[in-house]
């Protein structure tokens, strides 16, 4: 944190503000991303593999308001918090859908060390083993649930996290 420019450290530091999820590859921490798909690193804890695997599992489906928050399996589209809660409840860290806004105080506060939550009213997203899995910010409308190695701004988040990842 030395290299943030001192008012950013201080609106960290009051809670003002989140930083920006910057995408890094780090060896072994960070999963690769190939023809849409994330392949996870292979020491990721198993709760993460199983995330990995359900975000491919809904990767690419169409982005439809209020979609994804059935008690079903699975569902035809997906919106920012019904795909969250789709991974999330697939690696059994979640028992029900929620909305984005309820995602502000699910979990651990903070990043955590594999998956990290960035929630604010009105829109959610995750990284998982480093890389955004996101309904939106990716050049244009919501298309859907998506992996990327964009980076994006992160203003009016709060960052939480599944107990111990």
């Amino acid at each position: 944190m030395k290299y943030l420019p001192q008012f950013l450290l201080l609106l960290l530091l009051a809670g003002c503000a989140s930083p920006p999820y910057v995408y890094q590859y780090i060896p072994g921490r960070t999963a690769i991303l190939q023809d849409g798909i994330a392949i996870a690193p292979p020491a990721a804890p198993p709760d993460v593999q199983i995330a990995v695997a359900a975000g491919n599992r809904i990767a690419g489906m169409p982005y439809v308001y209020g979609a994804g928050h059935t008690s079903a399996e699975f569902d035809t589209a997906y919106d920012c918090s019904g795909s969250t809660s789709f991974v999330l409840r697939a690696a059994g860290l979640l028992d029900s859908p929620m909305p984005s806004g309820a995602f502000r105080h699910y979990g651990e506060s903070g990043p955590g060390d594999w998956i990290t939550i960035y929630a604010r009213r009105g829109h959610v997203f995750m990284v998982i083993a480093g890389l955004r899995f996101d309904t939106g910010w990716t050049g244009g409308e919501s298309r859907g649930p998506r992996w990327t190695t964009r980076s994006r701004p992160t203003d009016g988040t709060v960052q939480r996290h599944p107990e111990n990842l």
